[in-house]
């Protein structure tokens, strides 16, 4: 059974942005990524590869509602995710530090999973998430152990994006955790 990468993109819940050239499509290779975390480690897409799946979670902007909502969900709903043979992330284009960046945000909504930092944008961009207006759309991408893509979602629900990334790995049919 292949495992998924999941990632999910968090916008402000903007429109999506018009659909560009080089849009990524299910069956892509996902663009890999080296991004430092809350948890004080820098992670790479590629380390996972052949390993387990990952889910890593956009938003558009640290303590705006809809991403707020986002990571309570993820924070309070977290078992769901973790039947499966997954590492997951929220990831905006915030700073990683200060009152406004992404380890007080992780640390305020109590997140027992680390939140990627893009500042520099360039991963958000070669996921094709960055809208005009400079922040990522809320989209999550289900990556395979093999790093292709197995599915985006474009239409994220905040409130319940925990549950419905379970059902969409188990839809995929993830791999399940070793310890279930």
């Amino acid at each position: 059974m292949k495992a998924l990468i999941l990632t999910t993109l968090c916008v402000l819940g903007l429109a999506a942005a018009p659909a560009s050239a080089g849009e990524l499509k299910v069956g892509d290779v996902a663009p890999d990524f080296k991004l430092q975390a809350t948890d004080g480690k820098t992670y790479t897409l590629s380390s996972f590869k052949g390993k387990q799946a990952v889910v890593v979670a956009w938003f558009p902007k640290a303590f705006t509602q809809g991403c707020t909502i986002e990571c309570k969900s993820l924070a309070e709903h977290g078992d769901m995710i973790r039947k499966y043979n997954v590492s997951y992330f929220m990831a905006s284009v915030d700073a990683l530090d200060g009152a406004q960046g992404s380890k007080a945000f992780a640390e305020t909504h109590k997140a027992d999973f680390p939140l990627l930092a893009d500042p520099t944008k360039v991963t958000a961009t070669a996921y094709g998430v960055l809208s005009e207006r400079g922040f990522a759309n809320r989209w999550t991408f289900y990556i395979g152990k093999d790093g292709r893509i197995q599915a985006i979602e474009k239409a994220v629900r905040p409130a319940t994006s925990a549950e419905d990334m379970a059902a969409k790995l188990g839809e995929l049919k993830t791999e399940m955790a070793a310890h279930h």
